[in-house]
């Protein structure tokens, strides 16, 4: 194994000879650093074994292992009595969607054809190209609501008509990097569909929604730590009760768009809240979408807020926000139709909205690029048409 660190450097791979004198040659230069012994590597004998440096290794020095393939750093501190030296090579852990997946992948999950729907779909969305498909929720539902970390997708909530009360507590996650089905992860606080989701790695929110029992409209906002599993616990509350909103998320904060009254004749919201993901509390005003609406489709990267059409009146409709200051949306463009009732995520650069309903059920995705402006183009189809769909990506703003 090779590594560097303080003020020279062993050799990677090579022979005996030359990786042992590459580490000393690297500590002499380096004026006192540290070198190395032995045989095959820089710490290893001819036989494999890895052998200590003459010289405790600096704090924080950084070597490759050749068998791992990982990059180590060195820590001092205790690790155990009799342990020599005082210290331990621990693997540095690094991450992106292109290692995990290949790209930022994204996820819809349910829906409405108009029967509910369990199917859960995939798409990469660096690429453009049909969705594929992934598993399946734990139970068929619509109007549910969807975030995720790196790792895990979560899915909360739906309507589950014609089953009575027809609203579920359920929460599922998978597993993104693979395929398969979801997994029961816990429960909401109240069982409930029509909210909004958002998350950063390690705090995803469910906010507002229509609820049982009392069959009316909710205000609160729930959290779950997305790493484990359990029920989710109260955060505070929204500026207005509302349901058919929807939500976006940089790493600190957590954004919740527009939405409507449950009964009619109905009041819509130009609302735009935010919230501090990582304490509890109530969200404080942000500013105001261009008009009022619900039911339509919202994603971010780190930067921006996108919020997509609405359900009244219908239209195409894109507009944007930047999440850490506050602010009224601006204009982005348009989605090629009046695509509501579906569902957005994104990666760093793009946003997709998946899924929804014009005159009938879609299949359609479109994306945009999220720091320009300009219309939505054709990514493709999911692989089956529905609406009050969810969608989640291991590279979204929150991550």
């Amino acid at each position: 194994m090779g590594y560097s660190g303080g003020s020279g450097s062993g050799s990677s791979g090579g022979s005996a000879g030359s990786a042992g004198a590459a580490g000393a040659a690297g500590g002499a230069g380096g004026g006192g650093g540290y070198r190395s012994v032995g045989g095959g590597s820089a710490f290893g004998d001819v036989s494999g074994q890895e052998l200590p440096s003459l010289n405790q290794a600096p704090a924080g020095s950084i070597r490759f292992n050749t068998d791992s393939k990982k990059l180590e750093v060195y820590i001092l501190g205790p690790v155990g009595f009799g342990t020599v030296p005082n210290g331990i090579w621990m693997e540095v852990d690094s991450w992106s969607p292109e290692l995990q997946t290949g790209g930022t992948r994204g996820l819809t999950g349910g829906g409405a054809t108009p029967n509910k729907q369990d199917r859960i779909d995939y798409i990469n969305i660096a690429t453009t190209g049909d969705a594929i498909d992934f598993g399946n929720l734990s139970e068929s539902r619509y109007w549910l609501s969807s975030f995720s970390s790196s790792t895990r997708g979560i899915w909360g909530g739906g309507g589950v008509h014609p089953t009575s009360p027809n609203k579920t507590d359920r929460i599922d996650f998978v597993t993104i990097a693979s395929t398969g089905d979801a997994t029961d992860f816990g429960n909401l606080v109240e069982a409930r569909y029509g909210m909004g989701g958002c998350s950063n790695q390690t705090r995803g929110l469910f906010g507002g929604g229509y609820q049982t029992p009392n069959n009316d409209m909710v205000n609160f906002v729930d959290y779950i730590t997305i790493a484990s599993a359990g029920d989710a616990k109260d955060f505070g509350d929204l500026s207005v009760t509302r349901m058919y909103l929807t939500a976006a998320s940089s790493s600190t904060r957590g954004l919740f768009l527009s939405g409507r009254t449950g009964t009619g004749p109905w009041t819509y919201y130009d609302t735009i809240d935010y919230v501090n993901l990582s304490t509890q509390g109530n969200a404080a005003d942000f500013g105001n979408l261009l008009s009022t609406a619900a039911a339509g489709q919202s994603t971010s990267n780190s930067t921006r807020a996108i919020y997509a059409s609405s359900e009244s009146p219908a239209n195409n409709t894109i507009q944007y926000v930047t999440i850490s200051t506050n602010g009224n949306a601006q204009d982005f463009g348009d989605l090629n139709a009046n695509q509501q009732q579906g569902s957005a995520t994104a990666s760093p650069t793009r946003g997709v909205i998946a899924g929804g309903y014009i005159s009938a059920y879609v299949d359609n995705i479109e994306y945009v690029q999220i720091m320009s402006t300009g219309n939505a183009i054709d990514f493709g189809n999911l692989s089956l048409a529905r609406g009050n769909n969810a969608s989640c990506s291991n590279g979204h703003g929150g991550l």
